[in-house]
């Protein structure tokens, strides 16, 4: 059995930052309560480490607004600008640990849409750092994550196009939905703000699962970018398995292979991924 384990997978920048900031804080304020708006990342294990060691995650207004002398951490994700100003006008404390990565995109957004641009964001509506980007922006904003949302989508005559991405977008997919934006004629400005990270992990888990006969992609199923690493090891290697931790595997799915890939997401533990490597082996 040869087994081909990815040099990037595991914790990103990002991720490895905020969750020593939640850990640090932790240590730092024994004496008082920890919180993190929405988990800190997509990482159930991880998640469930914090809240045994006392952390409450919360994801309601109205749960922030009894906090007198705990500490929010901002997620990894981001939030919208509204969120730290109601933070400051409640007078909570707070540390902000979203992705330097991330903050640049708000920075963007921020500016491109001050001068009056539409702004274009490249991702999953629904995925809390899209939710972010959206609140740094002064002017109108559309979402695009399908090929029929980018040939639908219109902007106003005249008006300038700024488009980004979510960090952890598929950048094949990036460059497919703005060459359709492109081709509509807008004045418009595109900056790839996708991860260097996310991409060059992307690139090797392609060049992995082209080389095997089967693929382990390990991740939270809420982690985008574990998603986006599925989605293109599934299309280059059809016995591709995505899984959290290595109860998720069945080894007999493997039996009949000689080489097996393994690839993880940006907010898998190291320890998780060794595991699954070190039990693969064991089991042929």
């Amino acid at each position: 059995m040869k087994i081909l384990r990815a040099k990037t997978a595991g914790f990103c920048f990002g991720v490895r930052r905020a969750v020593e900031t939640v850990y640090r804080q932790l240590k730092e304020n024994p004496d008082r309560q920890i919180y993190t708006w929405g988990p800190v990342i997509h990482n159930a294990e991880v998640i469930r480490d914090m809240e045994e060691k006392g952390v409450r995650v919360v994801e309601q207004i109205d749960d922030l607004k009894d906090i007198r002398d705990g500490i929010v951490i901002i997620r990894s994700h981001g939030v919208p600008r509204a969120f730290c100003e109601f933070l400051d006008q409640q007078g909570i404390s707070y540390v902000d640990a979203t992705c330097p990565y991330v903050k640049k995109i708000h920075r963007i957004v921020e500016e491109e849409s001050g001068k009056g641009s539409h702004i274009v964001i490249i991702g999953n509506g629904e995925h809390p750092e899209v939710q972010g980007i959206k609140g740094w922006s002064e002017s109108d904003v559309t979402v695009i994550c399908t090929e029929e949302e980018a040939n639908k989508f219109e902007a106003e005559k005249g008006k300038k196009i700024c488009v980004v991405s979510q960090t952890t977008y598929n950048y094949n997919k990036f460059k497919e939905l703005v060459e359709i934006i492109s081709k509509k004629g807008y004045d418009i400005v595109v900056l790839n703000t996708i991860c260097k990270a996310t991409q060059e992990r992307q690139e090797e888990a392609a060049d992995i699962a082209k080389a095997v006969e089967a693929m382990i992609v390990i991740g939270d199923r809420h982690s985008s970018n574990t998603q986006k690493l599925f989605e293109i090891c599934n299309h280059l290697c059809n016995n591709t398995y995505y899984i959290q931790t290595l109860d998720d595997l069945d080894m007999n799915q493997l039996r009949s292979v000689e080489t097996v890939g393994i690839t993880a997401g940006a907010s898998t533990p190291n320890k998780i991924i060794e595991e699954v490597q070190k039990n693969v082996g064991i089991n042929f």
